[in-house]
């Protein structure tokens, strides 16, 4: 990709949402099509054609990496999306996962494969892929990693803690599975990737520890996702970090200063024209728009869309910072409020910036 297009989309006013859900909703099958490449590719398409963007990004399904892991571990489970260690994940899985990586992926991880190669050799769109991070992909394989995590943060190690020997195996794990699949989203034809760490954030990982000195946050969250980064880079593929949680504003200016994404995306805890000092002019911010609520006309009534657009809008041109205008995380389809939430998608993607 070249170096300045996301500056480019920046500054053209783009504005768009992670809205593929949406789109694949109004399918009638849409079990059948998450489960068909073609038909989920055409889905991309659908809607990045429809909410004006170069950018087909993939379906945000945050369950796909765990569901490979436990498979290519050996592990053998009824319900994947539910399953815990218990304890430090064996040695010998974690060198089974590494040996398994040219095994075939299963049938929805290969959809979505397919469905970013039919992005790719079909339309003149930008295949975006998605992988959640492996810090939040670590979280999900415990059952309670927030003492694990602030044991580990308070200096103890390993081999004195099982539960931190626990994250620190399921993080290895993660990482593992997370670069097979970013390496077969590049093979597939991926031109950018998204990488989505929500669960990197004050919650998991106490500010006052980092205060304090703690390396917490570089060792389990930047350092994996540093190796990602370079991994994309020696491929050509370009970095969209994004991470919807709470975070203070030293974990925004880290996200942005060392892992040097082409573009940040922040969730809606977060004030992105005040960022905008805390984040280098080439990465271009994100968001964030409280589509979360977009559900809701009492807690977001149109109005309201309108103005915190405008102001958003406003407020990002003055910082001077590329900013493009989106939606704060995934916009997930509600079956009864689908209209309500589309029709106020309309509204964020075309009120004008100036009232009458």
């Amino acid at each position: 990709m070249r170096g300045n297009f996301y500056q480019e989309l920046a500054a053209s006013g783009l504005r768009m949402p992670v809205g593929t859900d949406l789109v694949l909703h109004e399918q009638p099958d849409p079990e059948r099509v998450i489960e068909d490449g073609a038909r989920l590719g055409r889905v991309m398409e659908e809607a990045a054609r429809r909410h004006g963007t170069p950018l087909a990004l993939s379906l945000m399904d945050l369950r796909l990496e765990k569901r490979e892991l436990l498979r290519l571990a050996g592990v053998d489970c009824a319900e994947p999306d539910t399953f815990h260690f218990t304890g430090p994940p064996e040695e010998d899985r974690l060198e089974r996962a590494r040996e398994s990586c040219g095994m075939p992926f299963t049938r929805r991880n290969q959809a979505h494969l397919d469905a970013i190669g039919y992005i790719a050799s079909r339309t003149d769109l930008v295949a975006v892929g998605m992988a959640i991070g492996p810090f939040s992909l670590m979280t999900k394989l415990m059952s309670d990693p927030i003492i694990a995590i602030a044991m580990a943060g308070a200096g103890m190690k390993a081999d004195a803690d099982p539960g931190v020997a626990t994250v620190e195996r399921c993080l290895a794990l993660a990482e593992t599975t997370i670069t097979r699949s970013l390496r077969a989203q590049t093979q597939a034809g991926a031109q950018a990737v998204m990488i989505c760490e929500p669960a990197a954030n004050r919650v998991y990982i106490s500010p006052r520890q980092l205060a304090a000195g703690s390396d917490i946050f570089e060792r389990f969250v930047i350092q994996p996702n540093l190796r990602l980064r370079m991994q994309l880079a020696a491929d050509g593929v370009d970095l969209i970090f994004h991470d919807c949680g709470e975070l203070t504003d030293s974990m925004v200016e880290t996200f942005a200063c060392r892992l040097k994404p082409s573009v940040l995306s922040l969730g809606g805890s977060r004030t992105l024209w005040k960022d905008a000092a805390l984040v280098p002019s080439d990465v271009v911010l994100f968001g964030n728009l409280p589509t979360k609520s977009f559900y809701s006309d009492a807690a977001m009534p149109d109005e309201k869309v309108v103005s915190l657009t405008r102001e958003l809008i406003v407020r990002m041109r003055q910082t001077g910072h590329p900013h493009i205008l989106g939606s704060e995380c995934d916009v997930l389809h509600v079956p009864e409020a689908a209209g309500a939430i589309r029709r106020k998608l309309d509204l964020m993607l075309h009120t004008p910036e100036k009232g009458n």
